[in-house]
């Protein structure tokens, strides 16, 4: 409809203007329960379109078609608005429906995945010790995931019950420590970095997942030591289990590190008491360490009568059930609400 009209037409014209004005004015202002009665006020028998339409009487007769069809598409106009409203508008928008006194609606905020705050925890923990962060694919070759690592052409690891091997002739990564040969095949010593991420094994029950985390740690420099490797991880038990917690280490084997130690702690079940999650031992392994072996300084192209290191690694769902008492990791990976609710 066109918005403006010449001066010496009849002032029918201007007032369905004016009209139209007042109707978008009227409608901005109105609830759903209000469009009746806008609809009566417009398009009613007695409405303010009939009046103009009673208007045409004292029109000329040039003026009759143009105000005729003028008059027609504004009802029309109104006519659709107000179906197309009436189909779309909520009850009770407009700011006069508000009652301010009802109490006011909330939503229910979610939370972090407890691996995630874990994992957070973890890192935020050896990032304040001066360890950086780093990554690495998780499809890896079998050179950085075995053979840099001393672990031999014959050793059990490398058995397809335990490693998920690809047709591309690569495999998902079996632990995180590859990027500990990445790190140092591309730079310079002094190394003090960790590597959380996903890792990939063939074992699936209560305690283990085909798929889960682990962090790797390591540091590499002149004059390391067992010692630094037990008082970092005894610092790092008690961040995360509290100060009470005791600390053992076990000699083990490992292919990548000698000497080889299991870590400990007293059980944070019984409190050393022993019980059944301990085997009534009153123990429980978090994770595995040792020195770096010099095989794998040699694979990166450092000398070891001149740099040293140690290394360890932990799988976070087991610190997490241990942290929070959980018995089965497979609930990590359910996305139970109920479950995950109860870390909020």
């Amino acid at each position: 409809m066109n918005n403006s009209y010449p001066t010496n037409l009849s002032p029918v014209f201007q007032q369905a203007e004016d009209l139209k004005k007042q109707f978008s004015s009227d409608l901005a202002q109105a609830a759903s329960d209000d469009l009746p009665q806008l609809k009566i006020k417009y398009l009613g028998r007695n409405g303010l379109i009939t009046s103009l339409f009673n208007e045409l009487g004292n029109a000329t007769r040039e003026e009759k078609p143009k105000l005729g069809k003028l008059l027609n598409e504004l009802k029309n106009e109104l006519s659709q608005t107000l179906e197309t409203m009436q189909k779309t508008k909520v009850p009770g928008t407009n700011t006069a429906s508000y009652d301010v006194t009802l109490p006011g609606r909330t939503h229910e905020t979610g939370t972090l995945h407890p691996l995630t705050t874990v994992l957070q925890e973890i890192c935020v923990f050896f990032e304040n010790m001066g360890f950086t962060v780093a990554e690495g694919p998780d499809i890896e070759s079998e050179y950085n995931n075995f053979t840099a690592l001393n672990i031999l052409n014959n050793h059990p690891a490398r058995d397809m019950h335990d490693t998920f091997y690809l047709d591309s002739g690569g495999l998902l990564r079996t632990h995180t420590s590859p990027v500990q040969i990445r790190v140092m095949q591309n730079g310079k010593p002094p190394f003090r970095v960790i590597a959380p991420g996903k890792v990939y094994r063939c074992d699936s029950d209560l305690r283990h997942s085909p798929m889960f985390h682990q962090v790797e740690g390591f540091c590499v420099g002149e004059g390391i030591h067992f010692g630094h490797l037990k008082y970092l991880l005894k610092l790092f038990a008690k961040k995360i289990f509290g100060e009470s917690v005791k600390l053992r280490f076990r000699p083990s084997f490992f292919p990548f590190t000698e000497p080889s130690a299991e870590v400990d702690i007293s059980c944070v079940i019984c409190r050393g008491k022993g019980c059944r999650t301990c085997s009534n031992s009153g123990w429980i392994e978090i994770l595995g360490a040792g020195m770096i072996h010099p095989n794998v300084l040699h694979n990166v192209r450092l000398d070891p009568e001149h740099f040293s290191g140690y290394a360890f690694g932990m799988g976070v769902e087991r610190i997490a059930m241990l942290k929070y008492g959980i018995g089965d990791i497979r609930l990590f990976f359910e996305n139970n609400h109920d479950f995950l609710v109860q870390f909020k």
